[in-house]
């Protein structure tokens, strides 16, 4: 189950859009409520965010492809003959939109028929996504945290349609946290879920602990960044320690 030191933390970084967990399941969540409307996966995220609410969805309430990526259901010929995207102009032809449906990547069909979405403050499970609505300042350091003990690169992986198959499904599978900015990609940015400018930060449970970690003990505000004369003093004197360390001043020595 998620601590209260991760929901402290989270909460903390005073994100406008509160982070959301999810939980993929094969049969129906016990102790959480149905939608009971009809929206886009990405859509979901922020109804969690703006209502303050833990519910669980179904293939029947997503309107888009998340139902798609999650495996609820088989690819569509029309989307994965590209057909769409070139419709919509986003592609040149019908082609590079439908390369897309053999390179992302999609949860085992049938092994997930239940999404559960709840607020991080009132989690109450293990999740298997976090997910971030940031802005830059939030975002920087939701990223340096998960690197910080690891030092994995930041890779994001994305398309400008189809985001939801490289937020929800492939960190879930890969296990690597991935990005997106808000704005860039077809569905949501057709949708207005986000304002533009904001980065979505996907971390999935093979990540969570240690970003959680990392976010308790590492400094938000780096010293170089800080402008007051103690910090700046402090800063000066690990530099001038880095002479002592060189081997020239040894040999001097």
């Amino acid at each position: 189950m998620l601590s209260q030191t991760a929901k402290d933390l989270f909460a903390k970084l005073g994100m406008e859009y509160p982070a959301v967990a999810l939980k993929f399941c094969y049969a129906q969540p016990e102790g959480v409520e149905h939608i009971g409307k009809t929206l886009s996966f990405c859509e979901f995220v922020k109804e969690a965010q703006t209502t303050g609410k833990k519910f669980f969805i179904t293939k029947e309430d997503d309107n888009c492809f998340g139902k798609m990526v999650l495996g609820m259901i088989d690819k569509p010929g029309l989307g994965a003959s590209g057909q769409a995207g070139y419709d919509f102009g986003v592609f040149k032809s019908p082609a590079p939109n439908a390369r897309l449906y053999n390179v992302m990547t999609t949860i085992v069909p049938g092994s997930v028929n239940f999404v559960v979405f709840c607020p991080i403050a009132m989690c109450d499970f293990d999740p298997d996504l976090v997910i971030c609505v940031a802005e830059t300042e939030q975002a920087e350091i939701l990223m340096r945290a998960t690197s910080y003990i690891s030092g994995d690169l930041w890779e994001t992986k994305c398309s400008s349609v189809l985001s939801c198959a490289w937020m929800y499904s492939y960190p879930y599978v890969s296990g690597k946290v991935n990005s997106c900015i808000t704005g860039l990609h077809h569905g949501m940015k057709r949708r207005k879920t986000y304002p533009a400018g904001r980065h979505i930060i996907a971390i999935p449970y093979q990540k969570l602990h240690e970003v959680v970690q990392a976010l308790e003990e590492m400094p938000w505000e780096l010293i170089a960044m800080k402008e007051d004369p103690e910090s700046k003093a402090e800063l000066k004197a690990r530099m001038d320690r880095w002479q002592t360390m060189s081997p020239d001043f040894l040999l001097k020595e």
